[in-house]
Parts: structure tokens; C-alpha cells; sequence
């Protein structure tokens, strides 16, 4: 392996990490949050909802803007600005202004993730396409492990305020990495013209792989945001009682999406992306069932079961969209993430109505009925 070859990997990994360093991170601290900040359990759960609904609403228009003006300088940009609201974080008084930074940072988001995929699709192709696209959703992995496991575990130190501005510091720092490492941008050509971005999109909307992608995609984050985000306040009440460095140990099931996801393009490969996609829902879908048994290890190893099955059919999906889609691949990526984040945010919500009306199990059955229509979709949506 050359050292170029292996920059580009590490500057493909490191833009993943820096992208989900922020998205989740709070869940680690929504105990504190709401106690600081005098937040219901569902203004809490939009603290992480805020995110994902700036990158929903964000996706397409940055796809239009990256097949415009092009990639690498869109990537770099935004995460520099991904730090600024990252850092004003510490200084909110109330839930309201903590839900405002959290919506910006998810504006920030789509120029990284959407113009990334685009960017390996449109340079590379076959098993390195493959590859880069896992290593990829392996740095979304570890980041999305390492923003909930530092903040929670600097709250415990050194508050959750200075906590944000550590948080800062590291995008910023990743930002300076990959404005080295990544190669420019050898086969895109720019479409400045909005007259063809709007038939591209129309193109889009035709596109019956697309739209199955984009409501997998929905149904995924779905299950994961509403999962993490309530099984933390399961967790601090009665009989558990963790406090946030210990909510922040219980993402360490992440890790495992270190090993699971680099692995899953081989499974990609020789089944295709359509029956890893069914396989790994239903392995999503018993993690979940067996977080209603009560000891923490069992809870433990179920999270463990349930964000791997996320984590393969996330590279499964992102492989099929790459794969299918041919033109405008920014603007397409851009759909996919509006979906995607769109049911994020909605998992959000209606996850912490099911909570604060049933508790974790009536949690549980709705995230179950969701990963249901995820199998439905992928069986009669996506081609074998």
C-alpha cells in the first residue's frame, strides 16, 4: 500500500468521524439537560431531533450546490463551520437556544456527508468504491462512538459547557486534516445550471430505486435515533441509575460497527445489496425486542446487536444508491439524507411521545413496527 493510498483512506475515515462527532453527541448528557435547563423529556429528545432536521431539510440543496461548485472546498468548509455552533453551545441559558445550535450544526452536515459520497462515486468505482463507502460509514461509526463517549465523560470532569468547546476544537482539527489529505476532486464536471438540476431532481423522483433507498433510510435512523436517545433516559432511572459517563460507556456497542462494517462489503459484494439490507434489519430488529429484559449486560449486548444491524444496512443502502445512480449523484445522496435525517427526526419525536406515555417498552413496539416497513421496503422496493 503506497502512502497516497493509504492518506486517502485515512482523509475518507476522518471526514466520516468529524461529520458524526456532533450529530449525537448529546445523548450522553440528556440527564444533565434537563435538569440544567429545565427541558421535558421530549424537549430533551429534540436536542438530538434538532440536528438531524437541519440536515434533512439541508441534503438537497447541498447536493444542487456541490454538483454546481464541486466537492473537496464544499467538504472543508463545512466542517469549520460545523465547529461554530459546536462552540456557542456552552454558552446557552435555555432549551430553546440550545435547540437553535444544534439545528445549525445539522445545516453544516449535509456539505460533508452528501458531497463525500458524491465525491467517491463520481472518482472511484468497483471493490474501491466499495471500500471507501465502508470505510467511510466506519468513520461515521467511531465518531458517532466518540462524540457521546468524550462529552459525556468531560460533563463528569469539567461540565458539559467547557465539554462543548473540546468538541469544537476536534472538528476544527479534522477540518485542517482533510483540507490536506483529500485528493481535489480528477472527474467533476461542473452543473451550474438550475435549469438542469430541477430535471435532474424530476429524474430523481422517477426513480423507484431512489425513493426505496430514501425511505430505508428513513425507517434506519428512525430506529437508531430513537433507540439512543431513550434507552439513555431508561437507563438513569430507577433501577439502573447510570450517570453520564456511564450512559457514555453504553456507546461503546458502537465500536463494534468498527469491525461489522469494513466486513459488510464483503457481504455486499456476493449478496447484494438488497438481501444484506434484510439479513441486517433483522438482526436490528432482535436487538431490540431483547432490550426488554432488564439485566444492563443483556441491554448491553442487545444495543450491540441492534446498532450493528444499523451499520450494515447503511453501507448496503449507501452502496445501492452509489451503484444505481448514474447522473447527479450529489443531488441524489442529498434525497437520500432528507430522508433519512427526516425520519431521524421524527423518530425523535414520536419516540419520546411513546416514552413519556408507555415507557421504554412502549418505545420498543413502535421501533419494531418501524423496522418492520424497513424489511417490507427493501423486499418490494429494491431490486434483487
Amino acid at each position: 500500500m503506497t502512502p497516497i493510498r493509504f492518506l486517502l483512506k485515512a482523509a475518507v475515515f476522518a471526514t466520516g468521524l468529524a461529520a458524526f462527532l456532533q450529530v449525537y453527541s448529546v445523548q450522553a448528557i440528556l440527564p444533565l439537560l434537563m435538569r440544567d435547563l429545565q427541558a421535558s423529556e421530549v424537549e430533551a429528545g429534540l436536542a438530538v431531533g434538532a440536528t438531524v432536521l437541519g440536515v434533512a431539510l439541508m441534503s438537497p440543496f447541498i447536493g444542487m450546490l456541490s454538483d454546481a461548485i464541486g466537492r473537496k472546498g464544499l467538504i472543508v468548509g463545512s466542517l469549520l463551520f460545523l465547529g461554530l455552533p459546536t462552540a456557542t453551545m456552552a454558552g446557552v441559558t435555555d432549551i430553546g437556544q440550545m435547540l437553535i445550535c444544534r439545528f445549525l450544526q445539522g445545516v453544516a452536515i449535509p456539505g460533508i456527508t452528501v458531497v463525500l459520497i458524491a465525491y467517491i462515486g463520481e472518482e472511484f468505482g468497483g471493490r474501491v468504491m466499495t471500500k471507501l463507502m465502508s470505510l467511510y460509514v466506519a468513520g461515521t461509526v467511531l465518531g458517532g462512538f466518540l462524540g457521546r463517549f468524550i462529552l459525556g465523560h468531560l460533563s463528569e470532569i469539567t461540565g458539559w459547557r467547557t465539554a462543548c468547546f473540546v468538541m469544537a476544537a476536534l472538528c476544527a482539527a479534522c477540518a485542517l486534516f482533510v483540507a490536506k489529505q483529500l485528493p481535489a476532486s480528477q472527474h467533476f464536471v461542473a452543473k451550474p445550471d438550475m435549469g438542469n438540476a430541477l430535471r435532474t431532481l424530476k429524474s430523481h423522483l422517477r426513480n423507484r430505486r431512489l425513493l426505496a433507498a430514501c425511505g430505508l433510510g428513513a425507517c434506519v435512523l428512525w430506529s437508531l435515533v430513537g433507540c439512543f436517545t431513550y434507552i439513555n433516559l431508561h437507563l438513569a432511572e430507577a433501577p439502573y441509575r447510570l450517570d453520564s459517563g456511564s450512559l457514555a460507556n453504553i456507546f461503546s456497542v458502537y465500536l463494534i460497527g468498527m469491525v461489522i462494517t469494513p466486513l459488510s462489503a464483503r457481504l455486499i459484494s456476493r449478496f447484494g445489496s438488497t438481501r444484506a439490507v434484510m439479513v441486517a434489519v433483522g438482526l436490528s430488529m432482535a436487538g431490540v425486542a431483547a432490550t426488554l429484559w432488564s439485566p444492563l449486560p443483556v441491554i448491553v449486548a442487545a444495543l450491540t446487536a441492534m446498532s450493528s444491524g444499523v451499520f450494515i444496512t447503511q453501507a448496503a443502502t449507501i452502496n445501492y444508491i452509489a451503484a444505481n445512480v448514474q447522473e447527479g449523484r450529489s443531488l441524489a445522496s442529498g434525497l437520500y439524507y432528507m430522508g433519512y435525517y427526516g425520519g431521524g427526526t421524527l423518530g425523535a419525536w414520536f419516540c419520546g411521545l411513546a416514552y413519556t406515555q408507555a415507557g421504554w417498552p412502549g418505545v420498543v413496539w413502535l421501533l419494531l413496527a418501524v423496522q418492520l416497513c424497513a424489511v417490507l421496503i427493501a423486499k418490494f422496493g429494491m431490486e434483487q
